[in-house]
């Protein structure tokens, strides 16, 4: 497993752009070692790389969902019709990237 301190945590918080105060990196750093020690302890478990993972606790059941079924679509004069700009056919947005 992989030994976390300061430097390794500096290397990764440099390469994200971001920089911490020193007492931030000792909190994260005990964060960290806790994280670890749960990790160890969850590995000791016999029989667990025989379980499958499971994505959700509960089994859910989506009956409130249509049916999807293909449907005409409206045309694009009429998509058109209600846009505040057009230009070339298309909907011509303001820009938002400066």
């Amino acid at each position: 497993m992989i030994k976390y301190d300061k430097a390794l945590l500096k290397k990764c918080a440099n390469n994200l752009l971001f920089d911490m105060s020193d007492e931030q990196y000792e909190l994260l750093l005990k964060e960290f070692d806790v994280l670890t020690k749960q990790m160890e302890v969850l590995g000791d478990i016999e029989g667990l790389d025989k379980v499958t993972p499971m994505t959700f606790p509960f089994s859910v059941v989506t009956s409130y969902l249509r049916e999807d079924i293909p449907e005409e679509s409206l045309s694009k004069e009429d998509i058109l019709r209600n846009a505040k700009d057009v230009q070339d056919g298309q909907i011509k947005l303001p820009k938002v990237v400066g």
